[in-house]
């Protein structure tokens, strides 16, 4: 009788020894293995694309790219891959832009020793799992048709495309690093971060910052 595939997982996480943490942990279950690593939100993207994983277990907040953006991205062209938010923060404005990034899990970094295994476990078996003190929160989004339709943040009615722009600015980036990193023009990018500012009316990058930090967009 032919043995089983392994379940294969990619970690992606900014931090070196997390990421080591997280494969000792997952790989001590047998049939589950750390296909790759990445330290970013653009390389979990890109290797997701290279190696197909079935989980990806994910950080919130990674460089180039946040872990919400990458897991839009992640679940738009690999739709059989499923993923695990893992953070260390909790409220009700991040858990809803979990299950709206296509996420199905998530947990906090905590509790991981015990809902990670729980997690990637209910994925693979095709069921969501979400630590179990967003359960009120999850209530709220399903049930209460209101909630579906209102923006938990000025942030709700950004573009991918905006909050990738919001990142690459907050961490430093100038128009021409934005358009270069991105694969448009200067001219575009400047455009762009007009928008932006208009749009969620605000007047400087210190501003932008805040706005990012209290968004989950970067780390503060």
């Amino acid at each position: 009788m032919p043995s089983q595939r392994p379940l294969r997982i990619l970690i992606a996480d900014d931090h070196p020894i997390i990421r080591r943490g997280l494969t000792i942990l997952l790989t001590s279950i047998p049939g589950w293995e750390v296909c790759a690593e990445a330290a970013n939100g653009k390389e979990a993207v890109d290797k997701a694309e290279e190696h197909r994983p079935d989980i990806v277990v994910m950080d919130v907040c990674m460089p180039e790219l946040n872990g919400m953006e990458a897991t839009r991205k992640i679940r738009k062209n690999l739709p059989q891959t499923q993923v695990v938010i893992l953070s260390h923060h909790f409220s009700d404005q991040l858990v809803r832009e979990v299950v709206d990034s296509g996420a199905h899990a998530y947990v906090l970094k905590s509790d991981a020793d015990r809902d990670l295994f729980i997690a990637v476990e209910a994925l693979a078996n095709g069921r969501a799992f979400f630590t179990p003190s967003v359960a009120p929160v999850l209530v709220d989004r399903f049930l209460d048709p209101r909630s579906a339709t209102k923006p938990s943040s000025r942030g709700g009615t950004l573009t991918a495309r905006e909050r990738e722009i919001i990142q690459l600015l907050t961490e430093g980036n100038s128009n021409k690093e934005v358009a270069c990193r991105l694969g448009i023009g200067v001219k575009t990018a400047q455009a762009h971060r007009a928008h932006i500012y208009r749009k969620l009316k605000i007047h400087s990058v210190s501003e932008l910052v805040r706005y990012a930090v209290k968004n989950y967009i970067i780390e503060p």
